[in-house]
């Protein structure tokens, strides 16, 4: 017989200092709230505050916040999210957490390793009588073997090297790269609510496990980098399944969005109680527009779907915005964005020529870029309208949500649970684990 505080590796509980090994993951603009954060924690697990897209003096203060909140010091994180073509505001997030002191972080949507990254694993790493001895940990959130193979792999030497003559690492740091993974923990993302490769689990899992294998076989780290699952784990079945292929913990995401301490509106939340396995859909990704990712989003309901993919492939079809016939026009400032094009591009510009003015350089020299920061405004505008709870533009709401979220709402339909305004964070963690065991220990009978 196993019991839930026993799922999962032993190892990944004990640096943590956890009961549990569960960990509730970040969603964007703070959904993953200072208030679900601390109410995991104190429960004996994991949560990252989620950080995206929220601006760096409202992350100090959520940080202060919860070590408020958490006054024994119990583990928590923050979410770094890939800013792609920005180096410098990811270099600035990250001296941010440092200053903060914040140890562990789930850095998500990313391709390849960068200089930040590698910084802020190594920063007050030191030589320990067993080898190398991280202070920081960088939990990675990956769907892709490629992108697996890096952060299992050591610090990149050119990366170290550059950031010791910048001075950014000291000697000592440096020295300690060879000795560790990039990655303290991988999870393994497969088909989630927000960004998503659309993977299996129980391909993608074991694919990792034997990734990570093989790196330990090679490098022979003092502390192999944990593999967990993420995406799609939503009731008892799919987080035993997780445990059984051998997940060193678990990663919840949609149902969380679903709480009393979401940082969303109520709106949202009594959409999503209602949610089933078949009432998600992909989008584009309005981060990564032009590179064609893809979002799993709430489909019932909403327009946003619909509407995002129309104007991703408009985007794709022509060479800027003065190429569009005059009805489609028409109806995309109507409908979608309730305003003109020249109000969206003023918009646009005063935000990024505050984050990223290369961006608008680039805009003014290149119609096709610029008609892609107009369109990327509605995807900004549409989660803005979700956070709200606007109540006259629920159709444009943008609602990241996996399939999790429906298996969740069938297994406490007909209890109190039904309701979001009796679901706590805290409280769906524990009895998805308590659940977890007890359908392991069921099947394991079944089969005796």
């Amino acid at each position: 017989m196993t019991g839930p505080h026993h799922l999962g590796s032993q190892a990944f509980r004990d640096d943590y200092g956890l009961r549990y090994a569960y960990v509730a993951g970040a969603m964007v603009k703070g959904i993953a709230s200072e208030a679900l954060v601390a109410r995991v924690a104190r429960t004996g697990a994991l949560a990252f505050y989620g950080a995206g897209g929220v601006r760096m003096e409202k992350v100090e203060a959520a940080v202060r916040e919860i070590r408020t909140l958490l006054p024994d010091g119990e583990a928590f994180g923050v979410n770094l999210l890939a800013h792609h073509g920005a180096p410098e505001a990811e270099s600035d997030f990250v001296n941010l957490l440092l200053r903060l002191d914040v140890r562990n972080i789930e850095a998500s949507a990313y391709i390849q390793v960068t200089p930040a990254l590698v910084k802020f694993r190594l920063s007050g790493a030191r030589s320990g009588p067993r080898g190398a001895v991280a202070q920081h940990r960088i939990m990675g959130k990956l769907s892709r073997p490629e992108v697996a193979r890096q952060f299992l792999a050591p610090a990149p030497q050119a990366m170290v090297a550059q950031l010791l003559q910048e001075g950014q690492l000291t000697a000592e740091e440096a020295a300690c790269a060879a000795q560790l993974p990039l990655a303290s923990d991988i999870c393994v993302e497969a088909d989630s609510g927000g960004h998503t490769d659309m993977g299996a689990m129980a391909v993608l899992l074991p694919s990792i496990l034997r990734l990570r294998d093989a790196a330990q076989a090679q490098h022979r780290f003092d502390a192999p980098t944990r593999v967990g699952a993420g995406g799609g784990v939503g009731a008892p079945e799919q987080a035993a399944a997780a445990f059984l292929m051998g997940a060193d913990f678990i990663v919840t995401g949609s149902i969380n969005q679903c709480t009393v301490e979401a940082g969303t509106s109520e709106a949202v939340k009594t959409m999503l109680q209602s949610v089933s396995v078949q009432d998600t859909a992909y989008a584009p990704a309005g981060d990564m527009f032009e590179m064609g990712a893809k979002i799993q989003v709430l489909k019932k309901g909403v327009f946003f779907p619909a509407r995002a993919g129309r104007l991703h492939d408009l985007w794709r079809l022509h060479d800027g915005l003065d190429a569009l016939d005059a009805a489609t026009r028409r109806e995309i400032q109507e409908k979608y964005f309730r305003r003109s094009f020249e109000e969206v591009w003023r918009e646009t510009q005063d935000h990024y020529l505050r984050v990223a003015p290369a961006e608008i350089e680039r805009a003014e020299r290149n119609p096709k870029a610029k008609m892609a920061l107009v369109f990327r405004w509605y995807f900004i505008h549409s989660m803005r309208l979700a956070l709200e709870g606007a109540p006259d533009r629920r159709v444009d709401y943008q609602v990241h949500c996996g399939p999790a979220l429906g298996a969740f709402n069938q297994w406490v339909a007909d209890t109190p649970l039904a309701d979001w305004r009796n679901r706590h964070a805290d409280t769906l963690a524990t009895m998805l684990m308590q659940g977890a065991a007890d359908y392991i220990n069921q099947r394991l009978r079944a089969f005796a």
